[in-house]
């Protein structure tokens, strides 16, 4: 369970981020990969080499690193969000190169100048499925991914095959597939940022209780569709911020809507799903953002601040700080 947005200041600066929602517990930590770095494919032990330095959230366990989130030195972005009951790895390969769905993030961070390098690129390969050490089994996902342009896509691969979607309006959830969610957009064209200010039914005459009316119709549970509907009408309708400082602040705030504190969600194997971490990405200065369900203060870090010309990883440590208050 996750929700992912981009979201772009008056000024033309685009940024890109999510919620990080599990059931499992992950230790996610903030990664620095350099320019040129090796990594071996989960899925062929090919040897793949990173042509873009960047920083990304991920978590190593057992000796596979995998990413949940990062940006790119050209400003490409990216995130990996569940895809329960649609994502699909028993396609043909004909001939293509496989790609563990647990690499494919990295593999994209690495390779990709931005959004148009994706369609050529997945022409040539197949996402398959490999067990990771958390759930124990091939984790079902998608992705969304941006760049400096503003340009956003969802990736998807079901049992029609790879597909880059365009995606307009910016907002992404889990199951279903992109194109359900958009349609399912046309159940909430009567909400509104007004309201009626008194209707009446016969002699009789109502009025609002106050002001807010509008979004009565709008959903507020934190199912996937739920979540989908209620961030593309905030994004959609909140001002446009005008600055960098502006901007990540609009950005948290409209996170805040889909934060899922612990308790409210309980999987049947007992386990609590809730909101790890809220993370933004500026693609255009290549820095992280991010709050954590432990510490709400707004935390930062730069590709920038390390050196991207080394040959290994650059840990810089896990993103959870206890809150000192």
């Amino acid at each position: 369970m996750c929700t992912a947005i981009s979201l772009q200041s008056l000024q033309g600066e685009n940024f890109f981020g999510r919620t990080m929602d599990f059931s499992y517990p992950i230790e996610p930590g903030l990664y620095v990969i350099p320019r040129n770095h090796q990594w071996h494919s989960l899925a062929t032990m090919k040897k793949n080499i990173d042509h873009y330095s960047f920083i990304g959230i991920g978590q190593e366990t057992d000796g596979m690193l995998g990413f949940f989130d990062g940006v790119n030195e050209r400003g490409f972005a990216a995130a990996t969000l569940y895809f329960e009951g649609y994502a699909n790895y028993e396609l043909p390969l004909e001939n293509k190169e496989p790609v563990a769905s647990l690499d494919f993030l990295h593999y994209l961070l690495g390779c990709c100048s931005s959004v148009d390098d994706l369609k050529p690129l997945l022409e040539n390969i197949r996402i398959v499925g490999v067990p990771d050490p958390v759930t124990q089994k091939a984790a079902p996902l998608h992705w969304i991914a941006t760049d400096r342009s503003g340009k956003c896509v969802v990736i998807e691969q079901t049992k029609t095959g790879i597909e880059v979607i365009d995606n307009p309006i910016g907002v992404m959830a889990n199951s279903p597939d992109f194109h359900w969610h958009m349609t399912n957009l046309r159940n909430y064209m009567d909400v509104s940022t007004t309201q009626e200010q008194k209707v009446n039914w016969g002699n009789v005459s109502l009025i609002p209780f106050g002001q807010g009316a509008g979004t009565i119709h709008l959903p507020g549970g934190f199912t996937s569709p739920e979540r989908f509907v209620r961030t593309a009408f905030l994004k959609t309708h909140a001002n446009i911020p005008d600055n960098q400082a502006e901007t990540i602040m609009t950005c948290f705030h409209l996170m805040n809507s889909v934060f899922i504190p612990k308790g409210i969600i309980i999987t049947d194997r007992g386990t609590y799903d809730y909101t790890k971490y809220i993370a933004f990405m500026s693609t255009n200065t290549c820095e992280y953002y991010f709050k954590t369900y432990e510490n709400n203060q707004i935390l930062t870090a730069s590709l920038w601040n390390y050196n991207t010309h080394g040959t290994q990883p650059i840990y810089l440590g896990s993103i959870v700080y206890p809150s000192a208050v």
